[in-house]
């Protein structure tokens, strides 16, 4: 018996492995022929996101990683402190992020469908 540790996302796990003797030898099988691969679609045309804008003031940050699924405000809407601005989807739920500030709205810097990662500006807020 082999012991082997393996890690897996930073958890290491110990691993046996046993050995058999005596397989029986049977004809050679020989390798499928892979099918020849479907010619891929051509990928619709996707909407260009937008530059990181460079409004001043506070920015909220995303608090974890996830999907953009809605935006409730624009660049220019009046917001007020604890007013939800986006709808994050992590781990198949759905986070309303609120503002920290209130403020008039400077920027949006992201769009509806765009995956982001934890701390990623996603809208500012000048007092």
């Amino acid at each position: 018996m082999k012991s082997y540790k393996i890690t897996v996302n930073g958890n290491v796990y110990d691993v046996q492995v046993e050995e058999t003797k005596g397989t029986q030898a049977g004809a050679p099988v020989q390798a499928p022929t892979p099918a020849p691969a479907p010619t891929p679609a051509p990928a619709p045309a996707a909407e260009a996101a937008p530059a990181p804008a460079s409004g001043s003031g506070t920015k909220i940050p995303a608090p974890m990683p996830g999907t953009v699924l809605d935006i409730k405000v624009n660049v220019g809407d009046k917001v007020s402190t604890n007013q939800v601005v986006v709808v994050l989807e992590a781990m198949k739920m759905e986070n309303d992020i609120v503002t920290t500030a209130a403020g008039t709205v400077t920027a949006v810097n992201v769009t509806k469908g765009q995956t982001v990662n934890s701390g990623d500006a996603l809208i500012t807020v000048a007092e």
